[in-house]
Protein backbone atom coordinates (compact mmCIF):
# COMPACT_ATOMS: atom_id res chain seq x y z
CA UNK A 1 0.00 0.00 0.00
CA UNK A 2 1.83 3.70 -0.70
CA UNK A 3 2.05 6.37 1.14
CA UNK A 4 -1.11 8.58 -0.01
CA UNK A 5 -3.59 5.24 -0.26
CA UNK A 6 -2.46 4.76 3.62
CA UNK A 7 -3.35 8.23 4.56
CA UNK A 8 -6.49 8.61 2.94
CA UNK A 9 -7.45 4.97 4.87
CA UNK A 10 -6.79 6.89 8.18
CA UNK A 11 -8.92 9.41 7.63
CA UNK A 12 -11.59 7.93 6.01
CA UNK A 13 -11.40 5.07 9.54
CA UNK A 14 -10.64 8.01 11.82
CA UNK A 15 -12.98 10.94 10.79
CA UNK A 16 -16.56 9.54 11.79
CA UNK A 17 -15.29 8.41 15.05
CA UNK A 18 -14.10 12.00 16.01
CA UNK A 19 -17.00 13.69 14.37
CA UNK A 20 -19.08 11.51 17.13
CA UNK A 21 -16.53 12.71 19.49
CA UNK A 22 -17.12 16.23 18.64
CA UNK A 23 -20.49 15.63 18.83
CA UNK A 24 -20.95 14.17 22.43
CA UNK A 25 -18.36 16.43 23.85
CA UNK A 26 -20.57 19.09 22.79
CA UNK A 27 -23.41 18.01 24.16
CA UNK A 28 -22.13 17.16 27.24
CA UNK A 29 -20.34 20.57 27.24
CA UNK A 30 -23.74 22.31 27.62
CA UNK A 31 -25.11 20.18 30.01
CA UNK A 32 -21.99 20.53 32.21
CA UNK A 33 -22.40 24.61 32.11
CA UNK A 34 -25.65 24.60 32.94
CA UNK A 35 -25.10 22.09 35.83
CA UNK A 36 -22.01 24.39 36.81
CA UNK A 37 -23.46 27.61 36.93
CA UNK A 38 -26.31 26.82 39.00
CA UNK A 39 -24.02 25.16 41.14
CA UNK A 40 -21.59 28.18 41.29
CA UNK A 41 -24.89 30.77 41.94
CA UNK A 42 -27.44 28.55 43.68
CA UNK A 43 -30.05 29.82 40.73
CA UNK A 44 -31.53 28.08 38.10
CA UNK A 45 -30.39 28.89 34.18
CA UNK A 46 -34.54 28.04 33.22
CA UNK A 47 -35.63 30.39 35.70
CA UNK A 48 -33.00 33.17 34.72
CA UNK A 49 -33.54 33.06 31.38
CA UNK A 50 -37.32 33.85 32.00
CA UNK A 51 -36.48 36.32 34.88
CA UNK A 52 -33.99 38.54 32.29
CA UNK A 53 -37.34 39.16 30.14
CA UNK A 54 -39.95 39.78 33.03
CA UNK A 55 -37.38 42.48 34.11
CA UNK A 56 -36.60 44.04 30.43
CA UNK A 57 -33.19 43.40 30.74
CA UNK A 58 -33.15 42.94 26.69
CA UNK A 59 -34.25 46.85 26.43
CA UNK A 60 -30.85 47.69 27.10
CA UNK A 61 -28.79 44.08 26.54
CA UNK A 62 -28.61 41.97 23.90
CA UNK A 63 -28.73 38.56 25.41
CA UNK A 64 -28.33 35.23 23.69
CA UNK A 65 -31.35 32.97 23.58
CA UNK A 66 -33.66 34.94 25.32
CA UNK A 67 -36.36 36.56 23.13
CA UNK A 68 -36.30 39.96 22.19
CA UNK A 69 -32.98 41.13 23.94
CA UNK A 70 -31.00 42.40 21.28
CA UNK A 71 -30.46 46.06 21.86
CA UNK A 72 -27.11 47.99 21.87
CA UNK A 73 -27.58 50.06 24.86
CA UNK A 74 -25.63 48.57 27.27
CA UNK A 75 -22.53 45.65 26.35
CA UNK A 76 -23.67 42.28 24.82
CA UNK A 77 -23.93 39.63 27.45
CA UNK A 78 -22.58 37.12 25.46
CA UNK A 79 -19.98 35.16 26.98
CA UNK A 80 -20.29 37.34 30.00
CA UNK A 81 -18.87 33.72 31.60
CA UNK A 82 -15.38 34.54 29.88
CA UNK A 83 -14.69 38.35 30.80
CA UNK A 84 -12.37 39.24 33.45
CA UNK A 85 -14.71 42.19 35.00
CA UNK A 86 -18.06 42.87 35.40
CA UNK A 87 -18.59 46.51 34.56
CA UNK A 88 -15.36 47.10 34.28
CA UNK A 89 -14.61 47.21 37.79
CA UNK A 90 -15.57 44.25 39.76
CA UNK A 91 -13.99 40.60 39.19
CA UNK A 92 -15.82 38.23 37.37
CA UNK A 93 -17.24 36.03 39.93
CA UNK A 94 -20.84 34.60 40.55
CA UNK A 95 -21.44 37.02 43.82
CA UNK A 96 -20.11 40.07 42.41
CA UNK A 97 -22.26 39.13 39.23
CA UNK A 98 -25.40 38.49 41.35
CA UNK A 99 -24.41 42.50 43.72
CA UNK A 100 -24.10 44.15 40.14
CA UNK A 101 -27.85 42.42 38.77
CA UNK A 102 -29.08 43.70 42.36
CA UNK A 103 -27.56 47.30 43.08
CA UNK A 104 -25.34 48.54 40.15
CA UNK A 105 -24.90 51.65 41.71
CA UNK A 106 -23.33 50.16 45.00
CA UNK A 107 -20.65 49.14 43.03
CA UNK A 108 -20.32 52.03 40.32
CA UNK A 109 -22.43 55.52 40.71
CA UNK A 110 -21.96 56.55 37.54
CA UNK A 111 -23.33 53.55 35.79
CA UNK A 112 -26.04 53.95 33.61
CA UNK A 113 -27.32 50.86 34.33
CA UNK A 114 -30.70 51.18 36.45
CA UNK A 115 -31.37 49.96 39.60
CA UNK A 116 -34.33 47.57 38.57
CA UNK A 117 -35.53 46.23 42.31
CA UNK A 118 -34.40 42.93 41.41
CA UNK A 119 -34.90 40.15 44.06
CA UNK A 120 -31.83 38.15 45.25
CA UNK A 121 -33.50 34.68 43.94
CA UNK A 122 -34.08 36.35 40.41
CA UNK A 123 -30.45 37.83 40.31
CA UNK A 124 -28.87 34.24 41.03
CA UNK A 125 -30.60 32.75 38.31
CA UNK A 126 -30.25 35.46 36.04
CA UNK A 127 -26.62 35.15 36.98
CA UNK A 128 -27.01 31.47 36.31
CA UNK A 129 -28.76 31.58 33.32
CA UNK A 130 -25.55 34.10 32.01
CA UNK A 131 -23.09 31.72 33.38
CA UNK A 132 -24.51 29.06 31.73
CA UNK A 133 -24.27 30.73 28.28
CA UNK A 134 -21.09 29.82 25.87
Amino acid sequence: MNARVARAWWLVCLLPGLLLLALLVGCDGSATRTQNAAMLTGGSPERGRSAIRAYGCGSCHTVPGVRGANATVGPNLSGIGHRAYIAGVLPNTPSNLVQWIQAPQNVDSKTAMPNLGVAAQDARDMASYLYSMK
